[in-house]
């Protein structure tokens, strides 16, 4: 990628975020990483240049994925949201406008293109 863009990546199991983290690195993004829900809101508060959430659903805390998904589009609009989980299939009614869907395991490839076809459609946020 030529500019780095900021992706926060929401999930409770340790070494599937780092995973997820170092890949997202590798391809050139600038992540930050949160285990639950009220972190990942902590992060987008301090961190304006957030544009992509990628987030499981299935996660100790306040709010899942979905109730997390729908809180981060009602405060922060223009953030991109991918969700993810290898416990079910969620229907494209279930999740905010524009929100996309991957079943565990994922083809990192896949994620890679959805990133960027959501990155081409949406404005950056400020």
């Amino acid at each position: 990628m030529t500019n780095a863009v900021s992706v926060l990546v929401v999930e409770d199991e340790a070494l599937i975020r780092m995973d997820i983290a170092d890949q997202l690195e590798r391809e050139g993004f600038v992540v930050f990483e949160a285990a639950n829900a009220d972190q990942a809101i902590i992060v987008l508060d301090a961190q304006p240049g957030v544009r992509i959430m990628f987030t499981d659903i299935d996660m100790p805390g306040s709010m899942d994925g979905l109730k997390l998904a729908a809180a981060v589009r009602h405060r922060f609009p223009p953030i991109q949201i991918i969700v993810t989980s290898g416990h079910r299939v969620v229907e494209i009614s279930e999740m905010p406008d524009g929100s996309v869907f991957f079943g565990k395991p994922y083809r990192h490839e896949a994620v890679m293109a959805s990133m960027r076809q959501l990155l081409s459609e949406a404005p950056p946020r400020r």
